[in-house]
């Protein structure tokens, strides 16, 4: 009797390590080239003259998409726990107000 129980609880606390989604090859190829076309865009607009200073956040933007799709699918992000994302996520939200405080802190917000 006492064994039954032992068994049971030791078959509770298993743990699923296996992964039921990965993209396929097709997936990774269709990401491979949404991020060439995203770079060729990127290059494309940095030979817009008129959009000036408006370059940075249009650049800033197609950065964030492509940066997503590498964190998603690259680094298997998409398929794992929320908490790694969360946590990854954290880390870029804190480098990108870093980087804002720190262009506050020199005026760049002010050059012009």
């Amino acid at each position: 009797m006492a064994m039954q129980n032992i068994n049971k609880a030791s078959d509770s606390t298993k743990v699923d390590t296996s992964h039921s989604e990965h993209p396929s090859a097709v997936t990774y190829f269709k990401v491979a080239v949404a991020l060439c076309l995203l770079t060729g865009l990127e290059v494309v607009v940095f030979f817009f003259e008129w959009l000036s200073y408006g370059i940075i956040p249009v650049l800033a933007v197609l950065s964030v998409v492509k940066f997503a799709l590498v964190i998603m699918f690259y680094m298997h992000l998409k398929y794992d726990h929320r908490l790694f994302s969360t946590l990854f996520l954290t880390g870029l939200f804190l480098a990108i107000g870093v980087i804002f405080a720190l262009m506050a802190l020199f005026g760049w917000f002010n050059a012009g």
